[in-house]
């Protein structure tokens, strides 16, 4: 069986463009988790506000991000993808917000292959109203839990690349000395 985080590789226009496995499609209220010992999806929870996400949700495989999980990626496209589609995507820009006290950064993305968003290279590019969506959505989507976080402004895909190129370098340390979970 092909591990969607250890087996699949994000490609090699990195960090401007890579390939995205998705975990969540966009519209739903069901957040689902890469399950990283097994390589499958695991039901995390139904969302408690009545939200639902803003673009296809997922993680750049072969990435480890700051809080210990793959590095996150929003995928614009004009289309709800299933989960683990992997889709080949460009970084727009970045949304880093603070939760239970650690970075968790977004990475902000189009997929190629789709006419309706391939054009946009920066997130400011887009309309303003769907970057306001995303963000409010961070905001909210945590709130009847009972936990709060912290939503930075969108930042710009130059931004987003180091922190790309930090979780690819955090990954293949970790894989030569050892996953342990």
């Amino acid at each position: 069986m092909i591990h969607p985080w250890h087996d699949v590789t994000p490609g090699e226009g990195l960090p401007s463009e890579f390939t995205a496995c998705i975990e969540i499609p966009a519209g739903s209220s069901v957040k689902y988790e890469l399950d990283k010992r097994f390589g499958l999806l695991r039901l995390d929870r139904i969302l408690y506000s009545a939200v639902y996400y803003p673009a296809n949700y997922g993680f750049i495989p072969q990435t480890l991000a700051e809080d210990d999980d793959p590095l996150d990626v929003l995928v614009f496209c004009q289309e709800t993808v299933v989960p683990l589609t992997l889709i080949q995507a460009r970084t727009i820009g970045i949304m880093t917000m603070i939760d239970s006290g650690k970075k968790d950064h977004k990475i902000i993305a189009v997929a190629t292959q789709d006419p309706e968003f391939n054009h946009y290279m920066q997130a400011s590019e887009m309309p303003p109203h769907r970057l306001n969506m995303l963000r409010r959505f961070f905001q909210d989507y945590k709130m009847l839990e009972g936990k709060a976080v912290a939503v930075d402004e969108i930042q710009p895909p130059d931004v987003a690349y180091p922190i790309i190129e930090d979780a690819l370098t955090r990954y293949s340390q970790m894989r030569r000395r050892g996953f342990d979970y």
